[in-house]
């Protein structure tokens, strides 16, 4: 029957035995465990009281191991170090505990992933893991270290940084060979719709009322629940989108997508916003969002670059 672990001998002299046995020397074994000659002793007289057998017969100038020493260091031996590789793995795991990240679907699948790779590749030693969902999360409580999120400007919440507005604009696969949106254009073209009510300057309606075409039947309309489907059905030429400028910068310079006339909108009172938990907050971090906030520069740039100015400052946060 195994001996109840209420009265195990103490575990803390197994190390002062396991490295006497394998000196067979209590002063060398003191040097490698940092401690004195004498320290060693009481450790191992200690494991011997409570295992009631002598380890070591112990002569004028050596020690030897007794048969119960050899049988105590060929099981303790080998479970230290197990136990010692054990620790190490632990270590490595806690030093390599990757960033956590959330953001809504839109943002991480349009703009945070496409440009991962360059932060990875500066700081290969940083795992990240992407936690994309609508719903609003608490930082603290569900271990999330960085959080990307769409909100109007009042919504955003104390100490939140503004990465960039929002500004929209037709789009289209250049493969579709469309320039411009018209009563010529319009009834050859599948509109692609983002199927959510709250969001209306995403919906042809007032695209279409603006440009004076409401009475101009498209040739179909294509509506998505999730506005990066509906960007990944354009990219791949099924029908016009209107873009959101910031989240498609790179697919617009990339000439995946191309910008349709000159009809920006600016999205008044609304914003993508970097959130970070309190201080003290690990280095990695920090870093992360040092990278976000240089990423989020360069997408207004390249928005300028293209003619286009983000929109002014920013319903709650949520799953733009």
């Amino acid at each position: 029957m195994v001996r109840s672990r209420r009265r195990l001998p103490p575990l803390e002299p197994l190390k002062g035995f396991v490295a006497s046995a394998r000196a067979l020397s209590f002063t060398r074994a003191a040097v490698s465990l940092h401690l004195t000659q004498s320290a060693v002793s009481r450790q191992v007289q200690t494991l011997e009281q409570a295992l009631g057998v002598a380890l070591f017969e112990r002569g004028v100038r050596e020690l030897r191991l007794t048969a119960d020493g050899h049988r105590l260091f060929a099981a303790a031996a080998d479970w230290l170090d197990q136990y010692a590789r054990l620790a190490d793995d632990f270590a490595r795991h806690q030093s390599r505990r990757p960033i956590t990240v959330t953001a809504s679907i839109g943002i991480a699948a349009l703009w945070l992933v496409p440009r991962l790779s360059g932060f990875q590749s500066a700081n290969p030693g940083i795992d990240v893991r992407i936690a994309a969902g609508n719903r609003i999360v608490d930082l603290a409580s569900e271990g999330i270290d960085v959080a990307i999120r769409y909100c109007r400007d009042r919504d955003a919440p104390g100490g939140a940084e503004r990465l960039f507005g929002e500004s929209v604009v037709p789009v289209a696969s250049p493969a579709l060979g469309v320039r411009r949106i018209d009563r010529e254009t319009l009834p050859e073209l599948a509109l692609l719709e983002f199927d959510d009510p709250r969001y209306p300057w995403l919906r042809w309606d007032d695209w279409l009322a603006a440009m004076g075409l409401e009475q101009v039947a498209p040739a179909t309309r294509l509506s998505f629940s999730h506005y990066d489907q509906l960007i990944q059905a354009a990219v791949a030429g099924q029908g016009v989108a209107i873009g959101r400028a910031e989240l498609v910068d790179r697919m617009t310079r990339g000439g995946q997508l191309e910008i349709l006339g000159s009809s920006l909108r600016q999205v008044e009172g609304r914003g993508f916003w970097l959130i970070l938990p309190g201080p003290p907050r690990r280095q990695e971090v920090d870093r992360f969002a040092v990278w976000v906030r240089s990423e989020a520069r360069a997408a207004v740039a390249s928005a300028a670059a293209f003619g286009l100015s983000p929109g002014p400052a920013g319903d709650h946060c949520n799953g733009g």
